[in-house]
Parts: C-alpha cells; sequence; structure tokens
C-alpha cells in the first residue's frame, strides 16, 4: 500500500465545516456507490462511503464521526477529517491510500503513486476552493 496525509491548517472554520457537512451528504447519498471517475486515465468506481465510527474493544465505548471514508473498487481510499475548529482556525486532514499489485511500481513513491487519488479527493471535496 501507499500511503500518505495532508494537513490544511489554520483555515477558516465555516467553510471548512461546509466542505464536510457536504461530504456527509455525499456518503449519505447511496446513489454514489458505483459511482465512476477517471483520473489521468484510470477509472476510480466507489465500492463504499461512510462517516467512520470505532468501537473501542477493551471498554465497549463508541466515537461515531470520526472521518468521511470514500473507498474505491481498487482498494484505494480517500478519509476527510475536520478538527481544531476553535478560534485559530481549523485543520483539514485528507488521507490518502492505495493499493499496488504491480511489483514493478513498488518502489515508485508515493507521491507519484497516489497523484490520481490526491486530485480525486480534491476533486469530491472541493477542498482547493476553500
Amino acid at each position: 500500500n501507499f500511503f500518505t496525509r495532508y494537513d490544511y491548517e489554520g483555515c477558516e472554520t465555516g467553510p471548512c465545516q461546509t466542505m464536510m457537512d457536504n461530504l456527509q451528504t455525499f456518503v449519505d447519498n447511496k446513489e454514489n456507490i458505483g459511482k465512476e471517475y477517471s483520473v489521468s486515465g484510470t477509472k476510480y468506481t466507489i465500492s463504499e462511503a461512510d462517516n467512520f465510527s470505532y468501537t473501542d474493544p477493551i471498554d465497549g465505548s463508541k466515537a461515531s464521526k470520526q472521518g468521511i471514508r470514500i473507498m474505491f473498487s481498487d482498494g484505494s481510499r480517500l478519509v476527510f477529517r475536520l478538527s481544531g475548529t476553535g478560534s485559530s482556525g481549523a485543520t483539514v486532514r485528507m488521507y490518502v491510500d492505495s493499493y499496488c499489485s504491480d511489483q514493478t511500481a513498488v518502489t515508485r513513491s508515493a507521491g507519484e503513486m497516489l497523484a490520481p487519488v490526491v486530485t480525486l479527493g480534491l476533486e469530491i471535496s472541493q477542498l482547493a476552493q476553500l
């Protein structure tokens, strides 16, 4: 797997919250499952989308709304999280990972291998417009 994380710090809280609300609407719309995108000649099909919840295996406590996840049929995944929504601005984190079974490509940089999925994440989230 290739993985990277982008942190967008010191952003205005309002637009960031709007972006997260829009992403929640996106994952709630089950018509997006099966939706296809094409980036740099590669097709990406949404296979699942949700707002991640976590149940602690020790005490059973549940943490909800831990991040918007968008998964693709090729094993690629995007996760968006919003934090630090205090008076000094917000931080948006975009996590990107993708599986590569091509043994000739596994020595390439994460930046190169993940560039199409990063582009897709920016398109779906509209993060660049913040």
